[in-house]
């Protein structure tokens, strides 16, 4: 463990609280939006009968298989828009806080298609009196029910999307393959359509209803085509992003240094990243998000690249020309949401890539505190070290592994030895998620109040 401690500077004291103001706002203006669109889902489904013309056990199921149906597709749209790049809705909520709740929206959407499937199979059953799989053989194959094949396919797409989601086997697969198969989503929800439109008894019989969903699906498209398509090909032709040059920092480790035409007018800030798709044979089929390791302001823009996977592995062999799209910048990890006028910067292992381009732009009281397991790991410590003496902070490296000793490093007490007055600062903290969700814990136990803890995830879930 060794560290650089240097005289700090003047605390910054102009808090951003209207702009926290607004974010909140808006935040809570798109919850409602959200809201008022379930609940008017909910009165259509009331509105066709689905309580008042309830009578048996069978018509109780059925009636709940279609309004876990109904919302199992209209989260499977909110799905997709919760990580369209929507700039409004990132701005406000934050892309962490975002792939939370993309999280733990997408299995309520499997939960409730797998709910819809089993009380609609059994309703049916019990109204037909056939046995359950009597009704499932009549639902697939007889014809009587349109859109079934379609509707079981997208099923299993939403299923194998909702399966890869949880922290295991993300970690057990590569990300270009996590990232293909949650493009199953859309086809999920494409399948869904013919399903649900044509066929969906509130829709059938009231026209509004049909008219409402379909400018739903009609909705999510055009935004999906907007932000995800359209901005990211105008940006191509409008910033020329291309790679200038490729340096090697250490074993693994890769600096992509990216220039292209007025790059200020990109915005970007320190903290931030973007989603980079390089146009070469090998990697035009994957978007990657990489954290900027430089501050922003000039005529190129630098990532800083661990090889953690097939794509990165590889970004070492990438070519001075090569074009690259980017979609961003994303992200609230930045000094605007900064509460405090003292700031600790906690970074693990590639994690220090924002870290590093905050401490190069933030003001006042920095302490940086960086862990990893062994000494090769500290990537980019000569520019840490040169910006520290030059702002005035505090770079403490924390080296060792989880095994004896190493199990204490950055623990509630360390974290209190290091920096003393850690409960008078805002954190920033990025890493690995298992090392970032074990530094949360520490620094909710030495009392850093949540609003004043800010955290990427070097994961997208």
């Amino acid at each position: 463990m060794s560290g650089v401690a240097l005289t700090r500077s003047p605390a910054r004291t102009d808090v951003p609280a209207a702009s926290q103001l607004r974010r909140a706002a808006t935040g809570w203006a798109i919850l409602a939006v959200l809201a008022a669109n379930a609940a008017v889902i909910v009165w259509l489904w009331w509105h066709g009968g689905n309580v008042t013309g309830v009578h048996s056990t069978g018509d109780l199921f059925t009636s709940i298989g279609r309004i876990t149906g109904l919302l199992s597709a209209y989260l499977a749209l909110v799905q997709v828009v919760l990580l369209s790049r929507i700039p409004a809705l990132e701005r406000a909520i934050g892309f962490d806080q975002l792939t939370r709740w993309h999280r733990w929206n997408g299995h309520a959407c499997v939960d409730l298609v797998l709910a819809h499937v089993v009380f609609i199979v059994w309703g049916y059953a019990l109204t037909d009196k056939f046995t359950v799989g009597k009704e499932i053989s009549t639902m697939l194959g007889g014809g009587v029910y349109p859109g079934m094949i379609t509707a079981t396919i997208g099923t299993v797409f939403f299923v194998a999307v909702g399966f890869t989601s949880y922290a295991i086997a993300r970690r057990r697969l590569p990300y270009e393959w996590w990232y293909a198969v949650h493009l199953l989503a859309y086809a999920g929800i494409a399948l869904a359509w013919f399903h649900e439109i044509p066929t969906g008894n509130e829709l059938v019989l009231q026209r509004f209803a049909d008219d409402y969903w379909r400018a739903l699906f009609a909705a999510t498209i055009a935004i999906v085509a907007g932000f995800r398509v359209l901005v990211p090909l105008v940006n191509a032709f409008r910033y020329r992003l291309r790679v200038e040059e490729v340096v090697v920092e250490g074993p693994g480790v890769v600096s992509v240094r990216i220039g292209g035409r007025r790059l200020e007018r990109l915005r970007a800030e320190s903290g931030q990243f973007f989603l980079w798709r390089f146009l070469d044979r090998r990697r035009v089929w994957t978007a990657h998000p990489f954290s900027l390791s430089e501050a922003p302001g000039g005529s190129t823009l630098r990532i800083t690249v661990k090889a953690l996977g097939d794509h990165t592995a590889r970004l070492n062999e990438l070519r001075p020309g090569t074009r690259v799209l980017a979609e961003g910048p994303l992200g609230t990890f930045t000094e605007a949401v900064r509460r405090s006028p003292k700031a600790l910067l906690v970074a693990g292992g590639i994690g220090i890539t924002p870290v590093r381009a905050l401490l190069e732009t933030m003001r006042g009281d920095l302490v940086v505190v960086y862990r990893v397991l062994a000494e090769p790991d500290l990537v980019l410590r000569d520019e840490l070290d040169g910006l520290a003496a030059e702002r005035d902070a505090t770079v403490h490296y924390v080296v060792g592994d989880h095994r004896g000793n190493g199990a204490a490093l950055l623990s509630p007490s360390h974290l209190e030895e290091l920096v003393p007055d850690v409960a008078e600062r805002d954190v920033y903290l990025c890493g690995p998620p298992g090392m970032t969700a074990a530094l949360e814990r520490s620094i909710r136990a030495v009392k850093v109040p949540r609003r004043r803890v800010h955290v990427e995830r070097f994961a997208l879930t």
